[in-house]
């Protein structure tokens, strides 16, 4: 019997309304509603276009999804998204997020269903954020600076490099995924119910420097926005909030004491040209040099309003020197919970697809950002034969 309700969950997870879909299959709104009530079951060329488009297996459509098997009821709360974007949050894309987080989640359940994993540092930091906030008289700007200068402690980072910022991040228990978000949304971030913290970075074309910052960026949403309903804010409510994650993420990839140290070597602090050894050693852009230089106070407002002149000038806020050779950071913990869980046999990937997920291996790329050649190695070798030699079985002449 066909599942209405796995049409619906694929549906709003790839950001489609029904009548879009509808478009696509070319029949009408009401028959794609019918067939996500129950009321109706889609004729089976219906059911290949919807596999070609979902990327999934026909017999996805007649069993319970991994939704039902996998994922905690009311684990995602679509209020508490928190996006670097450009503009406010659209409540149809920010439905297609919420969901595609449901899947996230049930997915990162299912790879560490027979794991235990570490205690998770992040969850320490966080409720070590919230007691300080809540027992401090420290304004708001103190409170930023001491909370990204305890993360960089806590997480481990180097004192004075970020090498190793993501790898970092996701071992203290951040799910750290890609995906194509679109061109107006650079990131987002939220905590599950069940205290669970993740991070969307989108997958377009983008500097090492600029990952850097998303990175950073929401990593303050998690720490400072606990819980915060996104959706319910004003416009000016949402541009402070994003704010204090640009201060923080500033704060935290250049540390005062160091960075302090560093700007002691610019001949020209208004030059942006100037920053580029630092820009080297930091991994972070000109752009975020120059403000974390004018929240110090090494910049006042006018020679802040210099550097960024000059920036224009050189055409740099669009590209920067070293944009194309600083190696761009990739998210690798999904990967090592794979690579374990497949050559310790714990879960077979080609079961995984046919029997427990039923789809192909381009849903789980489209999923997790993870490119599909990864998933491919494992079923090529559980697909291998053994080959023995032959040549001793061979008739005599």
């Amino acid at each position: 019997m066909f599942i209405g309700e796995n049409l619906a969950n694929l549906r709003i997870m790839h950001g489609y309304s029904r009548k879009q879909l509808s478009d696509i299959l070319d029949v009408t709104e009401q028959a794609v509603w019918q067939y996500e009530n129950n009321y109706t079951s889609p004729k089976m060329q219906v059911i290949n276009q919807l596999k070609d488009i979902f990327k999934v297996k026909n017999k996805y459509f007649y069993n319970e999804d991994i939704l039902q098997n996998y994922f905690i009821p009311e684990n995602i709360s679509i209020t508490n998204i928190a996006y670097r974007s450009k503009v406010m949050n659209v409540i149809s894309k920010t439905q297609a997020e919420a969901k595609h987080v449901e899947y996230l989640d049930s997915f990162v359940n299912y790879v560490t269903t027979h794991l235990t994993l570490p205690t998770q540092k992040i969850i320490q930091l966080r409720d070590e954020v919230i007691h300080y906030v809540n027992n401090t008289q420290d304004d708001r700007d103190t409170q930023i600076n001491k909370i990204a200068k305890q993360a960089r402690l806590k997480l481990g980072l180097h004192p004075d490099r970020n090498d190793r910022l993501m790898f970092l991040i996701e071992k203290s228990g951040v799910f750290i995924f890609e995906k194509a978000i679109g061109e107006e949304i650079d990131a987002y971030s939220l905590w599950t119910q069940q205290d669970r913290p993740f991070i969307i970075l989108g997958n377009l074309k983008r500097s090492a420097v600029r990952r850097n910052f998303d990175i950073a960026h929401e990593l303050g949403h998690l720490l400072l926005h606990y819980k915060i309903e996104f959706t319910h804010l004003t416009r000016k409510e949402h541009k402070a909030i994003e704010n204090e994650a640009d201060r923080f993420a500033g704060a935290f990839l250049l540390p005062e004491e160091a960075f302090l140290e560093d700007m002691n070597s610019i001949a020209s602090i208004t030059n942006p040209d100037a920053y580029i050894d630092l820009k080297e050693k930091w991994k972070t852009s000109l752009q975020v040099l120059g403000y974390r230089a004018m929240h110090l106070g090494l910049l006042d407002a006018k020679k802040h309003r210099n550097f960024y002149a000059n920036l224009h000038r050189k055409s740099y806020l669009k590209r920067e020197p070293l944009d194309e050779t600083l190696p761009i950071q990739k998210p690798q913990k999904v990967k090592t919970i794979i690579d374990f869980i497949s050559n310790e046999k714990i879960i077979n990937i080609h079961e995984m697809l046919e029997k427990d997920w039923k789809v192909e291996i381009e849903f789980l790329h489209l999923l997790t950002g993870i490119d599909t050649n990864f998933f491919k190695q494992y079923i090529v070798q559980e697909e291998d034969f053994e080959l023995i030699q032959v040549n001793n079985f061979m008739p005599k002449a």
